[in-house]
Order: structure tokens, then sequence, then C-alpha cells
């Protein structure tokens, strides 16, 4: 009798094609979420065609319609990278989803690289989507795009990380309340979307630097270095916060 051969008959799949099966998965349950796509892409386009409307509000000076379509994309970093992503991180901890995926072959830095990437892609439907929307308003497409890109990457890296930081330490439902009623208070004076009157103070939060980028960028192609350094700032301290309190379970 012949001994039993217990090799394996296959290999596992490499690390990045399941980070990226990972980030595909979650960008698509994003998408079909009615309560996310309210948050990501129905309230921004809202307040793109409201702020571009009411001329009493003060952009600053530039394009109007440049400068509101910029606004508005870093309120849309802001809904997918930090509200949505630390709602929907919440309760997955909560249900037990984060404790069986760490230890999955996809393990916690994959897990992690997945969200983000899930993020980012999700962040280019939003720019496209709400692109649209902005010609609609008198926004004339341009180069000047290109030069928000820094400001946009490492915004998404800044609030996924201030997302992930929230899940990871408070309870799903205490997360919930503090993620939308942080959006509100972001929106309404964070230097986001209109300058804020506070702006030494909010030039030094993720959310006035990013918002400062992105509108100078889209209004004169010009990248603002010094919001870009607050939210490295942001991004790195967030990160490193996350590796020493993030909980799993």
């Amino acid at each position: 009798m012949s001994a039993l051969d217990f090799t394996p008959t296959g290999t596992a799949t490499p690390w990045a094609p399941r980070v990226l099966r990972q980030a595909g998965f979650e960008a698509k349950v994003a998408l079909r979420n009615g309560e996310q796509l309210l948050l990501t892409l129905l309230l921004p386009a809202l307040v793109l065609v409201g702020v571009t409307r009411v001329t009493s509000l003060d952009l600053g000076d530039g394009d109007r319609p440049a400068l509101a379509f910029g606004g508005v994309v870093a309120l849309a970093v802001v809904s997918t990278a930090f509200t949505g992503q630390a709602i929907g991180t919440g309760f997955d901890r909560r249900n037990g989803v984060l404790r069986l995926l760490a230890t999955s072959p996809l393990g916690r830095s994959g897990l992690l690289a997945g969200k983000v990437l899930s993020v980012l892609a999700l962040v280019v439907v939003q720019v496209v989507v709400l692109g649209v929307v902005a010609v609609f308003v008198g926004w004339e497409p341009s180069l000047h795009l290109l030069a928000a890109v820094p400001a946009i990457l490492l915004g998404v890296a800044a609030f996924t990380s201030l997302g992930l930081l929230l899940a990871g330490t408070v309870r799903a439902e205490g997360t919930l309340a503090v993620a939308n009623f942080v959006w509100v208070l972001l929106l309404a004076g964070g230097g986001l979307v209109l300058p804020s009157p506070l702006a030494p103070v909010t030039d030094l939060l993720p959310s006035g630097a990013l918002g400062t980028a992105v509108r100078e960028a889209l209004a004169t192609g010009r990248v603002s270095v010094l919001p870009l350094i607050v939210l490295a700032v942001w991004a790195l301290a967030c990160s490193a916060a996350c590796a020493r309190w993030f909980r799993w379970e």
C-alpha cells in the first residue's frame, strides 16, 4: 500500500490580488448601500448646486463653480474616507467581522490596505459624478483637477486613518453618532466647502487643509504646499494612533 500524499495541489493567492478583491468587495457593498449613496453622492451633489446658486455665500476669490466643485470634492472625501468608513468598520467590528477577516489569509495589513483602496475607488467615482454635476452648474473642466490629486490622496490617507481610529476605539453606536455629528460640524464650519471665519484654527485641521488645497487647485491650478504638509502630519499621526490603539473586537 502506497503512502498517502498530502502535498498541496495548488498555491495560495498572492497578497496583492487578495487585497484588490477585498477592495472591490467593499466598494461594491458601499455602492449598493442606499445610506452610503446618500452620504457620498446625493448630499454632496445637493451642496454643490446650492453653494453655486446661492451667490450670497462667500466662496473666496476665483471662478465660483470651480471653487464650489473643489469644496464639494473635499466634502466627498470626508464623507467616504471618514464618515462612511468609520460607520461601516465600527459595525463590522461589533459583529465580529473584523476579527474573522483579520485571522484569514488576507490578514490585518491586507484588510486595512483593502479598505484604503476601496475608499480611493469610491472617491474616483465621486469626482466623476460630481464633475458631471459641476459642468451643469457652470464649471469648465480643465487640467487644474490634476493639481488637486496630491491633496485628495493625502486627504484620503488622513481621514481614513481618522475614521478607522474612531471605529477601532469607540462602540459602534457611539461611532455612528460621532461620525455623523463631525460630518455636519465640518460641513458647517470646518473649512471644507466654504472658507472658515476661524481660518487660523481650521487651517491646522485636516478639514481646513483639505478644503483649502482642493479649492485652490481647481480655481487656480496651483498646488498649495502648506495644506499638504498639514494633511501629511495628520495622516502620519492618525496612522500611528491606529497602530497603537485600534482594537479588532
